[in-house]
């Protein structure tokens, strides 16, 4: 293998010990995430809790007052009932108190089962909010252990960033962007070695001519399939 190849799968390694530093940066802040999101939606949970209990006490108090009119209708049709003379007046007045105390009942009813359901609501919703508590406490002790473990990460990123600043000098700018942008596109790894004529990123068999001016190691060929640069290691000798 020729001194720039050399050079180039220096390189990819620690562009892979690069991105493994990247990759433990982004699951530490991911695994906080999840977190922050679950907390989010409680706290959106809780809120909604609040609106269906405040919209069930505007529908009570409606009912309340609705109900309170009908009782003030049932007393004041029993006052009139004194000044009836005919039959007939004194059947329709007992209807319309009928009527009203029948209403009044049903409001009564509906009104008993609101109140139910807002101290289910209620206790449902001071029970979120307890575990609220208790998760945001969580949260922010996971934060602060989040933002140490990225801060010595990072630590160890920037030693890696300036050995491979270093390692990229030593390398054409022209065969660097190529080197780059192969790494962009083919998951990282733009350099890759060729077994029994085989390119080990895509597993296409290379061309017989290609293969064999590949081992002399004088030039540096890409894959006709990939376009990644190949490179032949021969095989270790095993010991006797």
């Amino acid at each position: 293998m020729n001194d720039i190849l050399t050079q180039l799968v220096s390189l990819q390694a620690i562009d892979l010990e690069i991105d493994q530093i990247d990759n433990a940066i982004k699951s530490e802040q991911s695994g906080l995430d999840e977190r922050m999101s679950a907390l989010a939606k409680r706290e959106a949970f809780i809120n909604e809790l609040q609106e269906i209990i405040s919209a069930l006490q505007k529908e009570s108090k409606t009912l309340e007052g609705e109900m309170a009119d009908k009782m003030d209708h049932v007393r004041e049709r029993q006052s009139k009932m004194m000044q009836v003379q005919t039959g007939r007046e004194q059947t329709a007045l007992l209807k319309e108190i009928e009527d009203a105390k029948k209403s009044a009942k049903e409001n009564e009813e509906k009104i008993m089962t609101i109140m139910e359901s807002i101290e289910k609501h209620s206790a449902q919703m001071e029970e979120e909010k307890n575990l609220l508590k208790g998760e945001k406490k969580l949260v922010t002790e996971e934060t602060n252990k989040v933002r140490a473990n990225i801060e010595a990460i990072n630590k160890g990123k920037k030693k890696k960033d300036q050995i491979r600043i270093d390692q990229a000098g030593k390398i054409k700018k022209s065969l660097l962007r190529k080197y780059d942008t192969l790494r962009q596109h083919r998951n990282g790894l733009a350099v890759i070695n060729v077994v029994d004529g085989v390119c080990q990123g895509c597993f296409m068999a290379l061309p017989p001519q290609r293969y064999n001016m590949l081992l002399k190691g004088d030039e540096i060929y890409d894959c006709p399939t990939c376009q990644r640069l190949n490179y032949y290691l021969p095989p270790a000798k095993e010991e006797n």
